[in-house]
């Protein structure tokens, strides 16, 4: 009987053994909850601002990171908690350069696709979220991809692969922790967890001395560049090969299951100007000799051996930080696997827009992140494979053209001259080291002037934005006043103060199309009486009475009208009733005339001057 008890007891002990230590690990995981420290790392919460709406989590990302002190932040774009009807929701995946870097906001290729999308089907609501990151790969990438789809998208865009060695948990990575990828996943599931965080915390602070801490004036490319010296071919140029097709595979594999779309683009980086960071000495077949055979080959007009020899330069580069051309044969398999991956071929695109197909600073600032110009047509490459794979339930009201983008998209002087100081600044950094030219002034024109101050962090892009349209107002520039609010409209959606402005300005710069485009874009969101009488009103002054008419039955029934719309419809329905007998008899004066007197009636001087010129 006392051996049977002795062996109850040693069964109850080892299982108080097990359970008693988790049952610590749970109390305290709980409590450093309560005390709140740490972070919730989840992709999206409750947008502070209005809890109606989703928004990116800034701690997102340090999950990533072996010291969040590298973690970076997202973008803030709210998107609604309950989708509303005719929504197109859209989720950008990437790194900087699908974050926009140098320019983020409206430089980002998302932004231009979206104003683009707005302009041809105005009739849908665009929602295009980008969750990208900088100093991120692919892991990262397919996290967030798992994520996203529980959120309705309708599309999932991907622009990933130059920091497969350098970015968060990279081969060659300061926060590189293992290639076996399950322990990769392990690891960042633990670090969900607050009591997980505090041992990193602890573990940080024992590595933050002098010799091993953080460098913050170093610039992030070279605080993730551990192993910097990877040989074409080696173990850690394979594993990194690897790492990406895994990885990518998975997320397509993924977003196939889920039936969601996804366009998968190939990579573009600068192959003529920009000479290798690190070539391996003592070969006989070097990046930097290849780099010199390509200088040579293409001066002489041999522009397609030029070409082979810069790709061969970037292949031997031995600093990794644009991505081999393994990764984008990868890209294309993964597009011809499954039915539901489109390729979108970006490095295509750029190659019909470079001089003699060589990619170079006519479309890239440094070595990976395109210039304006450059994000504009990587935007054109997703825009023309989302209209391929007929996306877009809708009929386009006019479809905008590429020339009609880059002349249209708000991106002010101020987002460029931002964009140029950032990267003359990030360029005399490693590895680069290039000093600022010495002839260089910044001038003193305002949008210099508002530049330098946001590219030096003393304002931010909101109040530079806000400072370049109250100058444009006060110098009677409408058109650069037009272009502030609009860029500030397509960063604040939820703020329909900018699109009253947008409308009004565009009207007053005779764009009578975009001014009527966001009068309807404040009426479909509030159909209130203000935004009944905007819309009546600019349609009559763009001679539209038949488009007019029912706005005004609207603004009939809504308490608080006008009591004198009665006669105002009775005189629209005769002027609609002219215009289609002028439309018979084309030369008759009486019928102008008549038209001309109707609209002076109701004060549309606007519409009345059309038929009086034409007398």
């Amino acid at each position: 009987m006392e051996k049977r008890l002795s062996k109850r007891k040693l069964s109850w002990f080892r299982a108080f053994a097990v359970v008693i230590p988790l049952i610590i690990l749970i109390v305290t995981e709980l409590l450093l909850r309560v005390f709140d420290y740490g972070h919730d790392t989840s992709l999206f919460i409750p947008y502070p601002d209005n809890t109606d709406y989703w928004v990116m989590n800034k701690y997102a990302s340090e999950r990533y990171f072996t010291d969040t002190a590298n973690a970076t932040k997202g973008s803030i774009e709210p998107f609604k908690i309950e989708k509303a009807p005719n929504t197109c929701r859209i989720f950008v995946l990437g790194e900087s350069t699908t974050a926009g870097y140098p320019y983020f906001h409206n430089g980002s290729f998302h932004r231009w696709l979206q104003y683009r999308l707005m302009h041809t089907y105005p009739n849908v609501k665009f929602e295009i979220i980008n969750v990208s990151l900088t100093a991120v790969n692919s892991y990262t990438v397919l996290d967030f991809g798992k994520e996203v789809v529980k959120y309705q998208p309708d599309a999932v865009l991907v622009y990933t692969g130059h920091n497969e060695y350098y970015g968060a948990l990279g081969i060659g990575s300061t926060s590189h922790i293992a290639n076996n990828r399950f322990l990769v996943k392990t690891v960042l599931y633990l670090r969900k967890f607050r009591l997980v965080q505090l041992f990193d915390n602890i573990i940080n602070k024992f590595k933050a001395t002098p010799s091993g801490g953080i460098d913050q004036r170093d610039n992030l490319m070279k605080r993730m560049a551990g192993k910097q010296q990877i040989p074409y071919g080696s173990p850690a140029y394979l594993a990194g090969i690897t790492q990406f097709q895994d990885n990518m595979d998975e997320l397509c594999r993924l977003m196939q299951d889920k039936k969601i779309p996804m366009f998968l683009s190939t990579l573009v980086s600068n192959e003529k100007d920009i000479k290798p960071f690190i070539s391996q000495q003592g070969r006989s077949e070097s990046a930097d000799e290849q780099f010199n055979l390509a200088n040579a080959s293409y001066k002489a007009g041999k522009y397609v051996l030029a070409k082979q020899q810069y790709d061969e330069a970037k292949e031997l580069d031995m600093l990794r930080f644009r991505a081999p051309d393994a990764m984008n044969q990868i890209i294309v398999k993964l597009s011809q696997k499954y039915n539901d991956v489109h390729l979108v071929d970006t490095k295509s695109v750029f190659e019909q827009h470079s001089p003699n197909g060589v990619l170079g600073n006519e479309t890239i600032l440094e070595h990976v992140h395109p210039n304006l110009y450059g994000y504009a047509l990587l935007s054109d490459a997703f825009y023309q494979a989302i209209e391929t794979a007929h996306l877009i339930n809708a009929k386009p009201a006019q479809e905008m053209s590429f020339q009609q983008l880059l002349k249209q998209m708000p991106v002010t002087k101020v987002d460029s001259l931002n964009g140029a100081y950032t990267i003359m600044m990030l360029e005399t950094g490693w590895p680069f080291n290039k000093p600022i030219p010495a002839d260089f002034k910044r001038g003193n024109t305002v949008e210099e002037q508002l530049a330098g101050a946001l590219s030096t962090g003393r304002i931010n892009w909101l109040d530079a934005m806000n400072q370049l349209f109250q100058y444009s107002m006060k110098a009677n520039d409408k058109a650069t006043a037009l272009k502030a609010v609009e860029a500030v409209m397509l960063e604040y959606p939820q703020n329909t103060t900018y699109q009253v402005y947008a409308a009004r300005l565009s009207f007053d710069q005779g764009n009578y199309a975009d001014a009527i485009f966001y009068f309807k874009r404040l009426y479909d969101n509030d159909p209130s009486l203000t935004n009944t009488e905007n819309m009546y009103l600019v349609l009559l002054k763009t001679d539209r009475p038949g488009d007019a008419v029912p706005y005004i039955g609207s603004a009939m029934k809504i308490p608080g009208s006008n009591p004198q719309l009665n006669s105002l419809l009775l005189i629209v329905n005769e002027i609609v009733d002219l215009e289609k007998k002028l439309a018979v008899a084309s030369n008759d004066i009486n019928l102008r005339e008549q038209i001309a007197m109707d609209y002076s009636k109701i004060g549309v001087n606007e519409a009345a001057a059309k038929y009086k010129q034409t007398q």
